[in-house]
């Protein structure tokens, strides 16, 4: 299959937060029949609510700088799939990625005929199993995987990673993982098994528990990092801190973080003692290495500042805990007037992050994301404190339109500030790359 093919063919599945099957039984059936190629390479799985992906990055930059060469493998993706599947740095080329769809699809189809398997594997299945192939292909020295949902039956987990991290929890996808953050915590933690190296970000005391039980169900001394090792020296006019991070073995003065807000800054720690754990595992990584991918770290669609006239600020805060980090940094980093553009999915606690969000902003542009699970304009509206002046809130029947609408009625020196899904995120990317392209043909036939 090409490129197309096989994208066609992952979707036609079933979307995959609507197909979830948590169980690691068709990962590994699936993994098995393709060689095992989890065992050709080390691994560090990171699980948590808010910041794995960040964390991810982040020591997928200090592995970069120190000249270890990776794969790295998150979700989701903003514009194209491929973004989830990085080698060295750089996304999965688009034949590659469909050549080795077309070896997992036809491993999975047979794997059925056989009745080793009842069913297919569900797209994220897929898309992992995918990823370690290549992986496995480029002969990468550490895959860094980031858990997909939970983490006990997440399908990364099979990849049997022995360093793995937990970053902060809180309340997210309860109606899979649980009604309350000791259970959330619990689905998470059981990434932590015997004989694994376990960092913990900081955490609310109910989750620390949990994580705890687990660690002493498995003979495991997690490293807990404590916010007294965390010390904020600076920060800059757009958002970006500068802090020293004491370990138990060093103490990193004064670094630049490349991500802005400051719910980076744990998760920069969590980072910076995943690299001392992995230099531990033989991996060579210098001091200047931490510091240099820290600092030169990205991480698109998570506080992405795009310059312009107005500017717009892309975060995908997508529950309660990220609306209020994003609120944190409107407040401190963003001047007036903001318009705020929003779509979010139904089945999040949308009053919650309508009532940490909306009073932030002067303007308030709702619509509805082009997705099964996304909550109609009716649904976003009904969601608007009593405080917030209905005039000027403004309906878009798509994320285009909404930009447009954002366009038109705010002032030159303003921010447009889209949020609420990622989904929502990459769309509007994807709309204003395509006016940048369709711009430069233009003047190119001039």
């Amino acid at each position: 299959m090409d490129f197309d093919e096989s994208l066609s063919y992952l979707l036609s599945l079933g979307h995959e937060t609507l197909t979830i099957k948590l169980g690691l039984g068709n990962t590994e059936i699936l993994l098995s029949a393709l060689g095992n190629p989890h065992n050709k390479f080390p691994a560090v799985q990171i699980a948590g609510t808010n910041g794995k992906g960040s964390t991810a990055v982040m020591l997928n930059s200090i592995c970069r700088a120190a000249g270890v060469s990776t794969g790295l493998f998150t979700s989701p993706h903003l514009v194209s799939i491929t973004e989830r599947i990085k080698i060295g740095g750089k996304p999965i080329s688009e034949s590659d990625f469909g050549r080795f769809t077309t070896r997992v699809k036809e491993t999975a189809e047979e794997l059925v005929k056989d009745r080793r398997l009842d069913t297919l594997p569900t797209f994220f299945e897929h898309v992992n199993a995918i990823a370690l192939l290549a992986f496995r292909e480029a002969r990468v020295e550490l895959a860094i995987l980031e858990t997909g949902l939970g983490g006990r039956l997440d399908s990364t987990t099979a990849a049997r990673a022995d360093i793995v991290a937990i970053t902060p929890i809180a309340m997210d996808h309860e109606e899979y993982l649980g009604h309350s953050l000791a259970k959330i915590a619990a689905e998470k933690a059981a990434i932590i098994r015997s004989g694994v190296t376990a960092i913990i970000a900081p955490q609310k005391r109910e989750a620390l528990q949990s994580i705890r039980r687990q660690c002493q169900m498995s003979n495991v001394k997690p490293d807990l990092i404590e916010q007294s090792d965390i010390e904020v020296i600076d920060k800059s006019a757009d958002g970006r801190f500068r802090v020293t991070f004491k370990t138990a073995n060093n103490t990193y003065e004064r670094v630049w973080l490349g991500l802005r807000g400051s719910h980076q800054i744990a998760n920069a720690a969590v980072a910076v003692t995943l690299s001392e754990a992995l230099r531990e595992h033989g991996f060579l990584i210098s001091r200047e290495a931490i510091a240099q991918g820290i600092q030169s770290a990205s991480h698109p669609g998570r506080l992405e500042l795009w310059e312009g006239h107005p500017r717009i600020l892309f975060d995908g805060a997508h529950n309660p805990a990220s609306a209020r980090a994003l609120r944190d940094y409107l407040d401190e980093f963003v001047a007036r007037p903001i318009t705020m553009i929003f779509g979010a999915m139904r089945d999040k606690a949308l009053d919650e992050m309508a009532s940490i969000l909306f009073p932030a902003v002067n303007i308030l542009i709702l619509t509805e994301i082009d997705n099964p699970r996304a909550a109609t304009t009716e649904m976003l509206k009904s969601t608007i404190p009593e405080s917030f002046d209905e005039s000027q809130c403004h309906n878009a029947s798509s994320a285009s339109e909404a930009l447009e609408i954002a366009e038109e009625i705010t002032a030159n020196n303003g921010t447009i500030c889209v949020t609420g899904s990622l989904y929502l995120v990459g769309t509007i990317q994807q709309v204003l790359r395509d006016r940048i392209r369709f711009v430069a043909q233009q003047s190119a036939s001039h």
